[in-house]
């Protein structure tokens, strides 16, 4: 038995055939490009919009809920404040209340860490000067939080001068809003009288050694050489030499000016200064033209007139530093 196949031609198959697969490769083509295109809108819409709350004022916990109910994320940051009342609390957010932004974002919001300081530290057995420093530096970018009542209450004791014995308030008070630090200051041990050294005929160099040594204090008055009077000189003092004073009395003293010299010029530097209770480091240099400086006199001064003969090279400026702080700054001048 014989079994024949017979194959269709293509040119016997009916034309209409052809258009119907067309025709539904053509749809399939455009539903696959349908969906692809829904799927790529909805990715990049993304999550649901939301409105960005106001957070400002808020406690950390209430803000972090609030973000929270909104399906938004912090990204926190800190920052001081002088105001103790605002530690925290949310001082400032981004982006801003009210702004539509997509579910997940995440929002950036600062918290205040309060005062740079929040209690009375103990000063006691510190300097004066120290503490003041440290106050000035610790609010130099905002309104200060503690000052220093001047003047400070001073007292003789044991501890060196310028020691802080007591203070009001007290360590570890609570900084609320501005305080006044009152301290109780050691002025030294309370001295018996001072003995006076004999200055006369000393060159000028060796009258401020003999100052510093000795503790008086001094003033001085310069006037031109008298007939065998030696330049730069002291030709007099008040009280007398080996007379005993309070340590707060000045000894005067009277010096002949500085023999005339090709290049420099001399005088007598002359400065008011507040009166200190106890003696602090006075240093007069000069700065000349190069800006080198050299001291010329450093010795322990009470304040009120701060006076010291010199001879300096022309165009050369005299500098007064007190404390380790540059006081007065002026001209050599004949």
């Amino acid at each position: 038995m014989k079994i024949r196949f017979h194959l269709t031609k293509l040119r016997d198959i009916d034309p209409e055939y052809y258009k119907y697969v067309a025709g539904g490769i053509v749809a399939l083509v455009l539903v696959l490009l349908l969906a692809l295109a829904a799927a790529f809108f909805l990715t990049v819409r993304g999550a649901e919009q939301t409105l960005v709350p106001d957070l400002r004022g808020m406690d950390l916990a209430t803000a972090l809920t609030t973000l929270q109910e909104k399906e938004l994320y912090p990204r926190l940051s800190q920052r001081y404040t002088e105001d103790p009342k605002e530690k925290g609390l949310v001082l400032e957010q981004s982006p801003k209340p009210g702004a539509i932004v997509k579910a997940g974002r995440r929002i950036a919001i600062t918290i205040s860490r309060g005062p740079v300081i929040d209690s009375v530290a103990d000063y006691s057995g510190r300097t004066l000067e120290d503490v003041k420093l440290e106050l000035q530096n610790l609010f130099s970018t905002g309104r200060p939080l503690m000052t220093v009542r001047e003047p400070p209450i001073y007292s003789f004791s044991a501890e060196p001068a310028g020691t802080i014995l007591e203070q009001t308030p007290l360590p570890g008070t609570p900084v609320s809003g501005t305080l006044e630090l009152v301290f109780v200051v050691s002025k030294g041990p309370e001295r018996e009288k001072l003995k006076v050294p004999d200055f006369s005929g000393l060159e000028l160099g060796a009258a401020f050694l003999q100052i510093e040594k000795s503790g008086v204090s001094f003033a001085f008055e310069l006037r031109e050489p008298r007939s065998g009077e030696k330049p730069g000189t002291v030709v007099s003092q008040t009280p007398a030499a080996g007379s005993s004073i309070p340590e707060t009395d000045v000894v005067k003293l009277v010096a002949t000016s500085f023999a005339a010299r090709d290049g420099m010029v001399g005088g007598l530097f002359s400065r008011e200064l507040p009166e200190y209770p106890y003696p602090v480091k006075a240093t007069l240099s000069y700065v000349d033209l190069e800006g080198v400086r050299t001291p010329i006199v450093q010795v322990m001064h009470r304040g009120t007139l701060f006076q010291a003969p010199y001879l300096v090279p022309e165009g050369s400026l005299l500098v007064l530093q007190v404390l380790g702080r540059d006081v007065a700054r002026v001209e050599a001048r004949p």
